[in-house]
């Protein structure tokens, strides 16, 4: 049988395994209220940083004047940057199902 007791202690035990409330040093992506693990941070980063990469190969190939290459890889940034932000609304959906399913009403 649930009681209160137990119930207090597993909402104590679910606040302090979520205590850890990363910042993401996130430049394109918005801060959200939610927090974030440590691996959705690093992941984030690992994909601005290609993000980032193909920015400045574009701008290396227009400086060489191949601007059908240019062209192609800032399609590919747009590209990553929306599968970056889809992705991240997927897991805080993801988060915030989770959380809601929690037994928090007493």
């Amino acid at each position: 049988m649930i009681t209160r007791s137990k119930l207090a202690e597993q909402l104590r035990e679910y606040q302090i395994k979520s205590k850890h409330d990363w910042a993401s040093v996130s430049f394109f992506s918005s801060t959200s209220n939610l927090t974030s693990t440590r691996v959705d941070v690093v992941i984030f980063v690992i994909w601005e940083l290609v993000i980032l990469a193909f920015l400045v190969f574009s701008a290396v190939s227009l400086y060489f004047r191949h601007l059908k290459l240019a062209f192609i890889l800032v399609c590919v940034t747009l590209l990553l940057l929306l599968c970056m932000k889809i992705a991240k609304k997927v897991r805080s959906a993801r988060k915030k199902k989770r959380r809601m399913l929690l037994p928090l009403s007493m």
